[in-house]
């Protein structure tokens, strides 16, 4: 991660604050209001109670995010289906090092515990990526998992139903065993789109990690886990998953802006924390833009890939910007064309697209305000939206806040398209403002 942010704060786009910051609500406060005010990196020098410097903000620009594997915003979708159709062996392409000597140890009370909201239960580790290996087949697997504090020795972790982690760690139980676990905190950004990626569960993302890179992935072996650890990474924290366990964990403020309740989730128990020299901690603010970006990113270019192998004339996804709605550009085929996309995108994941507007391909996919005129100025709204009843939501939703889907065409009317030709200023894109003010 390091190495990325020298390369950020070269090009201006690190903000650095030396002020002291409480961990305890401040830190995240500050967070938000940096947000508030554009996309640049956050470097907390002065946290209390630690000698680590937090940074935050680091992946909230869809640009930043796309330059990751040398896309723009625009190729995105396209570029990420050519990156993980490359071949790839389900064991990663590693390089193996020697641990390095100079590594640090410590305790969980070494490192920046930061409470975000106002009814969170503790601290929190929130760009923590657990890292496990399933049982069976020795794939590596990367995932986030929010991680409760409790004391130096335990963490409670949330572990989705939908996650592969679920399913490795239910071999593990299966057999009364605890599951080797790694939780990497401050990575390389390859590392970091890897982890947020939906890949099938028999690939590694580490392997992704490195195509992503261009280069084998340096590791070296775990300290207290039979893992291979990630050379690159600020902060590990080492242990194991324990089996037949469930403890409190909760209330905590989620992604959708709201606290999920009180559960009982795994334990880990921890073995091993260290860093390397001069580490920085990666803080995420959940439900910030930096916990949408890459999710609405990637979550689009599954989208993209899946709506491209069933129909005609996909140009551009955006999951932007509550990550589930889903705004789909096309060139128009046929009569109805829309709707056939909108339908589509309904079936490929039941985690996302709530909603579903479909656009022509010179109207912008990521502009909320772009997509609503087109929506009220071509042509008659009960005629063009589609409400679907009773369609599945969310894997775990009791009382089916999260069933139905709202579809929306979006586009020019078949065969009219020459009535809604957007105006246009000859020369209006050559302007340079500098020159005339």
């Amino acid at each position: 991660m390091r190495d990325y942010l020298d390369s950020l704060a070269r090009n201006g786009e690190v903000v650095t604050v030396d002020r002291p910051v409480d961990p305890y609500h401040e830190l995240a406060a500050v967070t938000r209001a940096m947000q508030d005010r554009g996309t640049q990196v956050v470097r907390f020098n002065s946290v209390r109670d630690t000698d680590l410097p937090v940074v935050t903000n680091v992946h909230t620009n869809r640009e930043r995010f796309a330059q990751l594997i040398g896309a723009t915003r625009k190729t995105f979708c396209r570029d990420w289906q050519t990156l993980v159709r490359e071949p790839g062996s389900s064991q990663a392409p590693t390089a193996a090092v020697a641990r390095p000597a100079d590594l640090v140890s410590g305790t969980l009370g070494d490192l920046p515990l930061i409470t975000y909201h106002a009814r969170d239960a503790a601290p929190y580790f929130t760009a923590a990526i657990v890292l496990a290996q399933d049982p069976d087949t020795a794939v590596p697997n990367l995932s986030f998992h929010r991680a409760m504090f409790v004391s130096d020795a335990e963490l409670r972790v949330r572990i989705g139903e939908s996650h592969d982690l679920a399913a490795i760690y239910a071999k593990a139980e299966a057999r009364n065993e605890p599951l080797d676990a790694a939780m990497l905190i401050g990575v390389a950004p390859e590392l970091f789109a890897a982890a947020c990626a939906s890949i099938p569960r028999d690939a590694s993302e580490l392997a992704l990690a490195a195509r992503i890179a261009g280069q084998p992935l340096p590791v070296y072996p775990g300290d207290a886990v039979a893992l291979d650890i990630p050379a690159s990474t600020e902060v590990v924290i080492e242990g194991q998953i324990l089996p037949g366990e469930r403890r409190r964990e909760g209330p905590f403020g989620e992604f959708l802006g709201y606290y999920v309740p009180e559960g009982r989730n795994p334990v880990f128990d921890v073995r091993s924390v260290y860093w390397r020299p001069q580490a920085v901690f990666h803080s995420l603010l959940c439900g910030s833009a930096e916990d949408r970006v890459p999710l609405q990113m990637l979550n689009a270019a599954a989208t993209f890939g899946y709506l491209s192998k069933r129909l005609p004339g996909i140009v551009d996804v955006s999951c932007a910007p509550s990550l589930l709605n889903t705004t789909v550009s096309i060139e128009q085929q046929y009569d109805g064309h829309a709707r056939d996309v909108m339908m589509a995108a309904f079936e490929s994941n039941q985690d996302y697209h709530k909603v579903c507007v479909v656009v022509d391909a010179d109207d912008s996919t990521d502009d909320v305000t772009e997509v609503f005129r087109a929506l009220v100025s071509r042509g008659r709204l009960d005629k063009r939206v589609i409400v679907i009843e009773d369609m599945p939501g969310f894997y775990r939703d009791p009382h089916k806040d999260h069933y139905g889907r709202l579809g929306i065409d979006a586009t020019r009317p078949y065969g009219r398209e020459a009535e809604f030709e957007k105006k246009a200023i000859p020369g209006q894109n050559d302007i340079d403002l500098d020159d005339w003010l």
